[in-house]
């Protein structure tokens, strides 16, 4: 909770700072000299512009393919578990009922089977462990590398626009939405990673 606020109070010390410059620094929306859209340019020479990161990463399809990647792994894991999980639930009960009708000829061969069966219940809260972190560990890595495409393609779009910010919409609480760029750079990534898959 407290790393909650601590979060909160830096993300509207950051916007109360953005809406401070661009209040006092003024505006003037001028058109884009290439006529792809109109950009804001500020008194001060800034060209700023925006991307709503989760619509670009919702429509990406990259993300998508990552993503579905992601759910076929989760289904394996969880088939893996559940049916590994189903066949001990059967064999506890089987020793239960064995135990009951007295069907051990020892009480030696009925810890011994208690043994083996508390191993076994070990053995899958172990891989329900360590399928949860794979999983977790894969959708890091997945994060990371729409992250990386995402900002590997900015350096490459901004080379011919100059923004001096390109910012995250999550942090821009108010502007004008000439300086959105989302659309621009969806398409161009989309078309980028077709591209790379065709040469596949």
């Amino acid at each position: 909770m407290k790393g909650t606020s601590l979060i909160v109070s830096i993300v509207l010390a950051v916007a109360v700072l953005v809406l401070y410059i661009l209040h006092f620094t003024g505006g003037n929306t001028i058109l884009d000299v290439s006529g792809d859209s109109p950009v804001s340019e500020r008194t001060d020479g800034l060209k700023i512009a925006y991307i709503k990161s989760d619509s670009l990463i919702m429509n990406y399809d990259y993300a998508e393919v990552l993503h579905d990647e992601f759910m076929k792994k989760q289904e394996a894991f969880t088939q893996e578990y559940g049916s590994k999980r189903q066949t001990f639930e059967r064999e506890a009960a089987e020793f239960q009922q064995k135990l009951q009708r007295g069907g051990f000829l020892t009480e030696q061969r009925a810890i011994q089977e208690r043994d083996r069966l508390v191993g076994r219940e070990q053995e899958i809260v172990k891989l329900d462990q360590d399928l949860s972190t794979r999983l977790a560990e894969m959708q890091a890595a997945n994060n990371q590398m729409i992250i990386d495409s995402l900002l590997n393609y900015l350096k490459i779009f901004n080379a011919g626009k100059n923004y001096d910010f390109i910012l995250n919409a999550g942090d821009v609480l108010i502007g004008p939405e000439s300086d959105n760029i989302t659309s621009q750079v969806l398409q161009a990534m989309n078309a980028r990673y077709q591209a790379s898959q065709t040469k596949k």
